[in-house]
């Protein structure tokens, strides 16, 4: 696929910053104004693309550290040439860098696994083997230990998103200088109900979620305010404000609850051409610039961009972006939920037994959206030592490893997936259990 085209229902190459970033000199005042009643008719018609899945993708955040001395933070410059000496590589998948220097591969559109993870496994070989020559190394991690954390890009959206998080707090500059995570895109389902209905497949992504989070924490902290949590990665996420990282409501229609949500959530910035300076509002809501209270009138430009600056833990972009999983550790620990997730939405048996499961947690969600229910919250503090969280992970792992092979997964993933769960799902733990210190020296460290 093209990278600054995305075919219809297609996994996006990154998460967020837009396909194809409007420049600053182009303002969507250039544009025709938005109504109310186009803006609605727009997110109904962009967000959810139905037909048979057929398409998977996947985004990989790393840390970069130094080899010798993967403890201590990396100078800028340093980290400088290392983001020059991968962007200079013939990359199949869309190398893009993180505000705290952490590198990013999303994976072309891939019709199958063995596509998506090929491609994704020899663009990682080169990045690797460029950093490798720098004396440098890449880590999967949920949350970088280092300290102080440092933004390394300046830019106007990155300058806006800092000011408007600093207003609740910390986690903001948290979440964009030190998290990385592994998301995995799959389409949105079939129109129908059924298995593979987007209805139940929006309504599963939320509940098996949590899931997800418990068997692939890998953030655990040690200080501050998610001491003993598995994943502080999620802790921040769900600290940034409150509703910009919710979900909608699951019991409203997937089309019209996220229309409403999108539209009833604060906008960011607005963004103007004039001096490169973006204004920063309090209180406007998109619904509200819409109905006249922004500096000037909002266009189909400035809704397409709203929609990169929100983050709820399943995104959609006419697909779904599940957006909940760690950054993984090992050179294949990434292969793992990408694999699990594409067998679990993607086949119809699997599809089916994992239904049931998120079923089965739904009273435990409650009525609070995630990531802040009692389930997700659990989830990112206990990981699978959860006990309802480990029986659900059990059930899903064994669904996931049976649909593989249907779906013409390697040797080489099935015994990932197998090991995987051997090693922390049968036994109630996750990755996070493996870093009894914490730090980034683990037994990872040298990937």
């Amino acid at each position: 696929m093209p990278q600054d085209s995305p075919a219809p229902n297609a996994p996006p190459r990154h998460t967020d910053t837009p396909v194809r970033p409007p420049a600053p000199e182009s303002p969507g005042s250039a544009s025709a104004p938005l109504t109310e009643d186009a803006a609605e008719d727009l997110l109904r018609g962009i967000c959810f693309k139905t037909g048979p899945p057929r398409l998977l993708g996947s985004e990989l955040e790393w840390l970069v550290l130094d080899a010798e001395r993967p403890w201590l933070p990396l100078p800028p410059e340093r980290l400088a040439a290392a983001h020059e000496a991968a962007r200079a590589l013939p990359l199949r998948s869309r190398l893009t860098v993180e505000p705290g220097g952490q590198l990013e591969l999303s994976s072309a559109p891939a019709t199958g696994l063995t596509g998506c993870v090929d491609g994704l496994q020899q663009d990682l070989t080169a990045v690797r083997a460029a950093l490798r020559a720098q004396g440098l190394i890449l880590q999967g991690l949920g949350a970088d230990p280092r300290r102080p954390h440092r933004r390394l890009l300046n830019s106007p959206r990155y300058d806006a998103m800092e000011t408007y998080f600093d207003r609740t707090g910390p986690a903001g500059r948290a979440m964009m200088r030190s998290t990385a995570s592994v998301q995995v895109c799959v389409d949105a389902g079939q129109e129908e109900p059924g298995p593979l209905g987007h209805g139940r497949r929006w309504r599963m992504a939320h509940l098996l979620g949590a899931v997800l989070v418990a068997a692939f924490a890998n953030s655990p902290a040690t200080e501050g305010p998610y001491t003993g949590w598995r994943s502080a990665r999620q802790g921040i996420w769900s600290d940034l404000d409150h509703r910009r990282t919710l979900a909608p409501p699951l019991d409203a229609e997937p089309r019209n609850g996220w229309t409403r949500h999108a539209l009833d959530t604060e906008v960011m910035c607005v963004r103007s051409a004039e001096d490169g300076t973006w204004q920063v509002p309090r209180g406007l809501t998109f619904r509200s610039w819409l109905r006249g209270g922004g500096p000037r009138p909002p266009t189909a430009q400035d809704l397409e961009y709203h929609l990169t600056t929100l983050f709820p833990p399943v995104r959609p972009r006419g697909h779904l972006e599940l957006r909940m999983v760690d950054a993984q550790p090992g050179e294949d620990g990434w292969l793992v939920p990408v694999a699990v997730v594409h067998a679990l939405f993607d086949d119809q048996e699997a599809a089916e037994c994992a239904y049931r499961v998120a079923k089965g947690l739904a009273d435990a969600y409650g009525p609070e959206p995630s990531p802040r229910n009692p389930l997700w919250r659990s989830a990112a503090r206990n990981g699978l030592a959860d006990p309802e969280l480990r029986s659900a992970a059990v059930a899903a792992f064994r669904a996931a490893a049976e649909a593989l092979p249907r779906l013409g997964a390697s040797t080489r993933v099935q015994d990932a997936v197998g090991a995987f769960a051997e090693r922390y799902v049968l036994r109630g733990r996750c990755p996070a259990d493996d870093r009894p210190t914490h730090g980034p020296t683990g037994k990872d460290a040298s990937q």
